[in-house]
């Protein structure tokens, strides 16, 4: 299984935010046992980084982001998915829109995020952190 992992479940991870931390680690522990094959898109690691930046000093949180790659692969798009992201009216957030065009890249299963109304117009389903764990357990 294939799944773009919302730069909300890193964060949860990383800080830890509670109560949200536990299934975000349960998550990453899927990828680490390699259960499923866990991306993050490109755009997620600048976001990730900036939000980190009042917690953490920047030794800190490019070893933090390092550590994260060496078990989840990053996702990348081209000229054409970042157009067709802009020019898409079913997404008033572009930073959603731009997972949405990772996902495709990758051919993810699924979008893991706790903001899945976010992805109500997405062709890649969108699901809560738990139900994918349903789903795998």
């Amino acid at each position: 299984m294939v799944i773009l992992i919302d730069a909300n479940i890193i964060l949860d991870h990383l800080i830890p935010r509670q109560p949200f931390a536990d299934i975000a680690n349960d998550i990453l522990s899927l990828c680490v046992q390699q259960r499923c094959s866990g991306y993050i898109a490109v755009h997620s690691i600048t976001n990730i980084f900036y939000i980190l930046r009042k917690q953490f000093p920047t030794s800190e949180r490019k070893k933090m982001l390092i550590e994260l790659c060496e078990f989840i692969e990053v996702a990348g798009i081209q000229k054409k998915q970042v157009i067709d992201a802009l020019v898409n009216e079913d997404f008033d957030d572009l930073e959603d829109r731009l997972q949405v065009e990772c996902a495709r890249m990758i051919n993810a299963d699924f979008i893991i995020t706790r903001d899945i109304n976010d992805f109500s117009a997405s062709p890649i389903p969108a699901i809560l952190p738990e139900e994918l764990l349903k789903k795998i357990t």
